[in-house]
């Protein structure tokens, strides 16, 4: 092989290795858009879900958060959304899980997991082991049975 064959081989090998790593780069990087506004919606929603409660004195039901969900910037980006006012009660934690979302990606940098809303309005982010774990310590058996229905 002369040189020529050879600097055209190597500019050939760089340009396949840049467009992989590129392309690998930009599914992480739509994951990762995802993943902020996911968690940008859900943190729009406490908000919205403390105001209610500070003018009702009480978590509002699940319809009054189907209407307003689909202003939330991002909201499509949430995916299924599991509200558990119903399941919610005046000594309830303020740490007890409100609403939260699954979410799975095909990121390297991002694991699969749930957009968590606490009562007390904080969002954060759960692996799912961590998660289920939580959410069950948490759940009444009643809602165990209507979630299996």
């Amino acid at each position: 092989m002369n040189k020529r064959q050879m600097a055209i081989l190597t500019d050939f090998a760089i340009v396949i290795i840049v467009t992989v790593i590129a392309v690998a780069a930009m599914v992480n990087f739509r994951d990762w858009v995802n993943h902020s506004e996911a968690m940008r919606a859900m943190d729009q929603l406490g908000r919205l879900v403390l105001e209610y409660r500070k003018e009702h004195g009480s978590v509002p039901p699940e319809s009054y958060v189907d209407g307003i969900r689909r202003n939330l910037q991002g909201d499509i980006r949430l995916g299924k959304l599991n509200y558990r006012a119903l399941w919610i009660e005046s000594e309830s934690s303020p740490d007890e899980i409100l609403a939260y979302a699954e979410r799975n990606y095909r990121s390297l940098f991002l694991k699969d997991g749930f957009i968590v809303l606490r009562l007390n309005g904080r969002v954060e982010w759960m692996g799912k082991q961590q998660f289920r774990t939580l959410l069950a310590e948490q759940q009444s058996p009643m809602e165990i049975q209507m979630l299996h229905k």
